[in-house]
């Protein structure tokens, strides 16, 4: 369990969980279970193979730790596009696994990554639709929608400034990533500019970039463009190695994190979101984590952080 510093951190009051965060900091910041890319109410956008975790019995006594209602910001649930599933069987057994550990609404953030995952909008909203289309009749699965996850180069900075990226359904906040081992250049103008645009960046799995490591105050100045932190909360049960699971609880600890995700690629994926979980509770207690879970993604979607 990680031990909360003696010095005394900010606090506010985030929809009625009180904790340290570099919110406290941020001047300014003013579904057949589907959700639609673009609409413009999160609320209208959110209608309403078993795991190794389900079959030791560990997923049970986890739901009963949970009252559930979690909102997953970044998942790889379409099939075939990218790097996470390649099957529907996956991705109806991802998003029942996700199910079972708390998530209600889980969105999907296929990769838009030049030279990688070489997708643009239409193919991504395409995969999307066929998924969903795939998945009809399946019964208790989380809500759904779709966004993406941006790489944030050239290339695609160009697209989001154009309307051809895809951002998070209400169309107020979008999910970038970024180059593990050195810090983009213009980051910070960049992260004004989308801003401008009244799109707030959400900065996916900062816990990973190595240049976070040695000196997570660097993500102080992304924070003060308007930028807001999503833990891979996977991070946390060790799942990337040492180094990230030692970032990921330096952040959460000096309350950098606005939300948590699974970031799951895969229904084995589930196994160690729901450990990280279980830390993540552990380390900060189950009602800020409830908070990183229900309340934190939720205020990113209707854009209610301030």
């Amino acid at each position: 369990m990680l031990q909360m510093p003696s010095r005394a951190r900010p606090h506010i009051t985030f929809l009625g969980y009180g904790y340290g965060s570099k919110l406290a900091e941020r001047p300014g910041c003013v579904s057949s279970g589907t959700i639609g890319a673009g609409q413009s109410s999160v609320s209208a956008d959110f209608q309403a193979t078993q795991t190794d975790y389900a079959s030791s019995g560990k997923l049970l006594a986890f739901a009963a730790r949970t009252m559930g209602g979690y909102i997953d910001l970044h998942c790889h649930w379409v099939v075939g596009i990218d790097d996470g599933v390649k099957t529907v069987e996956d991705s109806r057994a991802l998003l029942e696994g996700l199910g079972k550990i708390g998530f209600s609404k889980v969105v999907a953030t296929p990769h838009m990554r030049p030279g990688m995952f070489d997708n643009a909008k239409s193919d991504l909203v395409r995969a999307y639709e066929a998924t969903e289309r795939a998945l009809e009749g399946a019964a208790g699965l989380p809500a759904r929608g779709l966004s993406s996850e941006h790489y944030f180069d050239d290339v695609v900075f160009g697209r989001i400034m154009r309307g051809e990226g895809l951002p998070y359904p209400g169309a107020r906040a979008i999910l970038v990533e970024f180059y593990p081992r050195a810090i983009p250049i213009q980051l910070t103008a960049r992260f004004f500019d989308l801003r401008r645009k009244r799109l707030r960046p959400v900065v996916a799995h900062p816990e990973r970039y190595e240049w976070v490591w040695d000196d997570p105050t660097v993500l102080d100045a992304l924070i003060d463009a308007g930028g807001v932190m999503l833990l891979d909360v996977a991070a946390l049960a060790g799942k990337y190695g040492r180094s990230v699971r030692s970032c990921a609880e330096k952040l959460l600890d000096e309350g950098y994190y606005d939300a948590a995700c699974s970031d799951a690629h895969a229904p084995r994926d589930v196994d160690d979101v729901a450990a990280g979980i279980e830390k993540m509770r552990s380390a900060i207690g189950a009602e800020e984590a409830r908070a990183m879970l229900v309340d934190g993604p939720r205020d990113i979607l209707e854009g209610r952080l301030e």
